[in-house]
């Protein structure tokens, strides 16, 4: 919950938290359903205009409450489509939201969690800055909030700057936003949370609320992902992979395992057998990227027969196996480019 001057910004909480708050105004249960809708749905952000409110709660609320807005600062759009926003927050600090253009017209929304990142992963552009702060649940919201005005989002990926575990009590809050019918009205299985392997929030979100879940796997040996992701020290892989067996998901979902394939250090036909055996007994996808080079980084990416021939592996041993095209090669689409090459004119 954000607090400016001491009004409660409504976009920080979730239904119940908001039915809470209008209860200690008095309030019945359903007026939150109708706020609910004027903001999200009807994108009304002057509590004047809510005009099914009576006005006496009209400005009671104006008294008590504030509804938060963001702008991007910047906005890059590639030739294939791809745009990539960077939203500057009330602090100074700013994070990055990225709309990928998908096949049939369709689209997906990247957002962030966090103003850079803990995890410190190697390939990661965003891990370099460090972590500054979690987002709060209304700079999570309003990055859908925003990119929604004038734009059709269909999915949505919590894949952008930051662990989205690592802020798990705002995320969570987020997603009910997202899911709740007066609200965004999402379906959970259009909403995906990237993790890079935080074992006991894991458990925990899969109490605590529906979403399907990504891992960042990037390696099949502990060697190699203690390097390439310290998380892995403290979680290694069989510690994760039977965490990712045990995720209550529906029948028909799977785990998505991400692989960025390095040249040189994950990407052998080796690498390939013991992907295979790692995800022995988890309904799973696995979603190939080759890495996205970017300056700083000494790490390349692999050749045309090397992806091929690791994917044509998996393939043949019934495992799911999409090679994901590279999107925004033009702009600042890698995760952290944008802000870091506007950071540096500052």
């Amino acid at each position: 919950m954000i607090q400016t001057n001491q009004l409660v910004d409504l976009k920080g909480l979730s239904p119940d938290a908001l039915v809470s708050f209008l209860a200690g105004m008095g309030k019945e249960k359903f007026r939150s359903e109708q706020i609910l809708r004027w903001i999200y749905q009807r994108g009304v952000e002057d509590f004047a205009e809510m005009t099914d409110l009576a006005k006496s709660f009209r400005e009671e609320l104006s008294q008590r409450a504030t509804i938060s807005k963001m702008a991007p600062e910047a906005v890059e759009i590639s030739s294939d489509g791809t745009r990539k926003f960077l939203f500057r927050l009330h602090d100074g600090k700013s994070v990055e939201t990225v709309l990928i253009p998908m096949v049939g017209g369709r689209s997906t929304l990247c957002i962030s969690t966090q103003v850079g990142c803990a995890m410190h992963c190697s390939f990661c552009l965003t891990g370099t800055f460090g972590l500054e702060r979690n987002l709060t649940t209304s700079e999570i919201v309003n990055q859908v909030y925003t990119v929604r005005k004038e734009h059709s989002v269909d999915n949505i990926v919590m894949m952008g700057m930051g662990e989205p575990l690592h802020n798990l009590d705002n995320v969570v809050d987020a997603l009910k936003i997202l899911y709740v019918a007066s609200g965004f009205d999402y379906s959970s299985r259009k909403v995906t949370l990237s993790t890079s392997g935080l074992v006991p929030e894991m458990r925990e979100l899969g109490h605590r609320i529906k979403v399907n879940l990504a891992v960042s796997l990037n390696a099949t040996t502990d060697a190699v992902r203690d390097e390439l992701m310290p998380i892995n020290r403290r979680y290694p892989l069989a510690e994760l992979m039977d965490a990712c067996r045990r995720y209550p998901h529906a029948p028909h979902q799977r785990i998505t395992f991400e692989y960025i394939l390095i040249q040189g250090v994950n990407d052998s036909l080796a690498d390939a057998k013991r992907l295979v055996k790692l995800l022995h007994g988890v309904k799973a996808k696995v979603n190939l990227i080759p890495f996205n080079e970017h300056s700083g980084s000494p790490l390349k990416t692999p050749d045309e027969d090397s992806i091929r021939a690791f994917q044509t592996y998996l393939l043949e041993r019934q495992i799911v196996a999409i090679r994901r095209a590279s999107k925004g090669q033009d702009i600042s689409a890698a995760c952290g480019q944008l802000k870091g090459k506007l950071e540096n004119k500052l």
